[in-house]
């Protein structure tokens, strides 16, 4: 019958045996200062690292390890200042996390595992895997792998988070003993450390504790009082819609923090998690009570109107505050044919944008193009010659800078 130290040979065999492709091209010093080359390996290697996933786990979460080694000292050189190299190793992580944690592993792989990974976070000179030690419990895999690792890093976590100056300092294994502190269920402990602590990184898992321990309305009061310039606030407001949430407080979740947790990179993408993680909310609703959250950026919130099929609701927007005439004006082209009205709605508050100066590097391709699809819809619509009337009346009060609109569309409109 074989050990589990013969499994773990047998599998640092079979690990030493496989070629990985990335391994070459990961070496340190490997890219210059460009980040696209480098944003493309990061990419392949976690691609090669996945096919593997699905054949052996236990080989996959060895290239994950390998590739997390290698991964900072390649890009040492490289120019991080664009935050796109780093958002790529950041994806890469999480990618990776799942892979080592999802592996069949014995404990003695593991631990040889995490510990190579806790060497190669420690030098970890940029950092580019910093964020590795946020997901350290999970990567422990088990309370009693959490455990030992919390007992090994307590110590000098609770000298670095002591509130004597003479012996507070940078820990790179903080993190990593809070998070295994919690994935080992030692709240008190986890409590007892972060006692004095006011960082909100750390901070957040003695919320995640009290939590952890049934004191919801606690942990959400000890969130709240973390605000500060330093705190992240989108990360409390997640963590504090997410207790709520999970207490079955839906409307209290929405109300309290459901706007403000839901932000996403654009407006459309913000309304649409909202109606996502609160779907028992009208779409309206939802866009009114963004809208109002939003003051002055109504005309932002047009889009979304206009996904949502809240076509009235969003030439509102368009009408109360500036909205981008290239939006507006794709929208007449894409609803000239299926709902004039609105297309010829769209068009006029384009036109009217851009006689007004907005607008991002408006060319005068972009005016005609306003004009051409408003016509159309009218067309479409049957009333052509009353919204040729409209355009003539809005394009002869222009008096913005040197009067673009009038000179782009002047012959059209007999104004030249």
């Amino acid at each position: 019958m074989s050990t589990s130290a013969d499994a773990t040979n047998r599998a640092d065999r079979i690990a030493q045996a496989h070629k990985w492709e990335f391994r070459a091209r990961f070496r340190r010093h490997a890219f210059g200062w460009k980040s696209q080359p480098a944003i493309k390996r990061i990419k392949e290697a976690v691609a090669e690292i996945k096919k593997v996933a699905r054949k052996d786990k236990v080989l996959a979460a060895e290239g994950a390890v390998l590739f997390l080694e290698k991964v900072s000292p390649a890009l040492e050189h490289v120019d991080s200042s664009s935050g796109s190299i780093g958002t790529a190793v950041n994806n890469a992580i999480v990618a990776l996390v799942e892979i080592i944690v999802a592996a069949p592993a014995d404990d003695k792989t593991r631990e040889k595992w995490l510990q190579r990974l806790f060497d190669a976070h420690a030098a970890d000179q940029m950092p580019y895997i910093e964020r590795l030690a946020d997901y350290w419990g999970d990567l422990c895999a088990s309370p009693e792998i959490a455990s030992r690792w919390a007992d090994e890093l307590i110590g000098i976590t609770r000298m670095a988070l002591s509130p004597d100056k003479n012996l507070r300092g940078h820990f790179h294994g903080t993190l990593a003993c809070l998070t295994s502190l919690y994935a080992a269920e030692r709240y008190d402990d986890l409590l007892d450390v972060l006692k004095d602590e006011s960082y909100w990184p750390y901070k957040r898992w003695a919320a995640k504790a009290l939590a952890a321990q049934g004191k919801k309305a606690e942990a959400i009061r000890l969130a709240e009082s973390s605000r500060s310039p330093w705190a992240n606030d989108l990360d409390i407001e997640l963590l504090c819609e997410d207790l709520l949430l999970s207490s079955g407080l839906v409307d209290e979740a929405y109300t309290r923090y459901g706007l403000r947790a839901s932000r996403a990179s654009t407006y459309t993408a913000w309304f649409r998690s909202v109606c996502k993680k609160y779907p028992h909310k009208k779409a309206s609703e939802v866009l009114d009570d963004l809208v109002t959250e939003t003051p002055g950026e109504e005309g932002k919130w047009f889009a979304a109107a206009k996904d949502a099929k809240l076509f009235d609701e969003a030439i509102a927007l368009a009408n109360r505050s500036p909205c981008s005439p290239q939006t507006l004006t794709r929208a007449a082209r894409d609803f000239e044919e299926k709902n004039p009205a609105f297309a010829i709605e769209a068009g006029m508050a384009a036109l009217r944008w851009l006689v007004e100066g907005y607008g991002y590097e408006v060319t005068g391709l972009d005016v005609l193009n306003a004009y051409s699809h408003t016509m159309k819809a009218a067309q479409n619509a049957g009333c052509a010659e009353q919204t040729q009337k409209r355009i003539h009346a809005l394009v002869a009060s222009e008096s913005f800078g040197e009067r673009f609109v009038t000179k782009v569309l002047g012959r059209q409109l007999g104004l030249s």
